[in-house]
Parts: C-alpha cells; sequence; structure tokens
C-alpha cells in the first residue's frame, strides 16, 4: 500500500478538469505522489498523453486505459467510477492479513493528508456518527458546518475523529481515530486564518460558516496488511 503523498509535489498539483476519468487518474496519481512523467513511464506512453488523458474529455482504447490503470496501480473499473455508490470493502480479506498498530508519526502522517473524515457526536436524536471534510492546523483537526447541522452538536464536547482508507484491490487499508475536545472558533482573525489554510470548502456547499476544532488529547491508529 502506498504510502501518504500529501507533501509532494505531484499530490499538489491541481486535478485534471477534462472529464470525469481525467479527474480520476490525476487525483489517482497526486495519492501516489507521481508525476505525468513517471506514469508515463511505467505506462510505456509519454507524459503529453498523460497530460491529455487528465485535462481533455479523453476516451482512450481498452489497452491504453489498462496501461495506465497499471502504472497507477488501480483498475479501469475503478477509473470510470462503477461502484462509487457502494460501500468501500467489498472485496475478500487476503491471504494471511495482519493487523498492525501505526506508531504517532505514520498517524500524523496519514491524517495530515487531509480529506473526508468522520466525527461522533451526542445529539437529542441520539448518538450520530457523521462525515466532514476536515483539515489539519497547527496540529489540530478543523471542520466547518452549519450552526443547525449535527456536527455542530460536538462544539464544546469530546468527540472521536476517525480518518481512513481502503485498498479494494490488495484487501489492505489503515484507520486513525483522533480523541480530543472540540471547540468553536469565533474569534475573527483565527477564522480567517482557518479559512485561508483550510484544504478545502465543504462538499455539501451552502453556508457553513461555523468552525470545529479538535484539540486531540490521544491518536491511534491501525493498518491492515496482506500478503
Amino acid at each position: 500500500m502506498s504510502e501518504p503523498s500529501g507533501s509532494s509535489p505531484a499530490a499538489r498539483q491541481p486535478i485534471g478538469g477534462g472529464g470525469d476519468l481525467g479527474r480520476r487518474i490525476a487525483l489517482r496519481r497526486a495519492q501516489l505522489g507521481l508525476s505525468r512523467e513517471e506514469v508515463a513511464v511505467r505506462a510505456g506512453s509519454s507524459p503529453g498523453y498523460v497530460r491529455y488523458l487528465e485535462e481533455s474529455p479523453a476516451d482512450p482504447g481498452a489497452g491504453t486505459l489498462l496501461r495506465i490503470a497499471a502504472a497507477l496501480e488501480t483498475t479501469t473499473t475503478a477509473l470510470h467510477g462503477y461502484g462509487t455508490d457502494l460501500p468501500p470493502g467489498l472485496g475478500q480479506a487476503g491471504h494471511h492479513p495482519q493487523l498492525l498498530e501505526l506508531d504517532p508519526v505514520e498517524c500524523r502522517a496519514r491524517l495530515a493528508a487531509h480529506g473526508v473524515g468522520r466525527v461522533s457526536v451526542s445529539t437529542s436524536r441520539g448518538p450520530v456518527i457523521v462525515p466532514v471534510n476536515y483539515s489539519v492546523i497547527d496540529d489540530a483537526v478543523v471542520f466547518r458546518t452549519a450552526p443547525e447541522a449535527s456536527p455542530a452538536a460536538a462544539a464544546g464536547t469530546e468527540v472521536a475523529f476517525e480518518v481512513d482508507h481502503i485498498d479494494e484491490a490488495l484487501s489492505q487499508g489503515w484507520s486513525v481515530l483522533v480523541v480530543g475536545r472540540a471547540r468553536q472558533v469565533t474569534e475573527p482573525a483565527a477564522v480567517r486564518e482557518l479559512a485561508d489554510k483550510a484544504f478545502s470548502t465543504p462538499w455539501p456547499g451552502g453556508s457553513r460558516d461555523l468552525w470545529l476544532r479538535i484539540e486531540p488529547t490521544s491518536i491511534t491508529g491501525r493498518r491492515i496488511q496482506a500478503e
């Protein structure tokens, strides 16, 4: 399983905008921390063609797409987006899997890749777990929500926050769990700083200007490694 590569130059390149296939190719390349040149060498192609795939509404042939998928350590099915409405982890368990503990450095590195995580909160309807777009800023997990949304109930309470990744093809994966107290960020200067440094705006859109910050009291993680 590839290590997170959010800090590499390749991972910081913008995601392709030519079409759904191009965006998935660019995203997978960024996840692996590969340049277009490196993908081209792996696929027996040219950097210009990899760029064309990412930035144009391309429709490559089956053989070409197979080579690109192999270079990106994924499948043509995944690049086409089939199964995106299904929950992750539908594959079979790998041979002789091992459940290994992640050390604090590994946990923080995977957490700092940013993305979508899940926060557990207690509401008037009972406990809920909801996904949120998050960033790691100054060693804290931060996210924004709406005052009336479920994640807002985290303010002033101790919460659990989890992020994970599943590799369907290799039957491997990892998860990192953060426990800490969530507090609302209200200082105008601090809010502006979070808005400037945030990795992404919330995917659901709309007015979501309530910032919450989780200061970790513990960070633990595990990964499944299969032969």
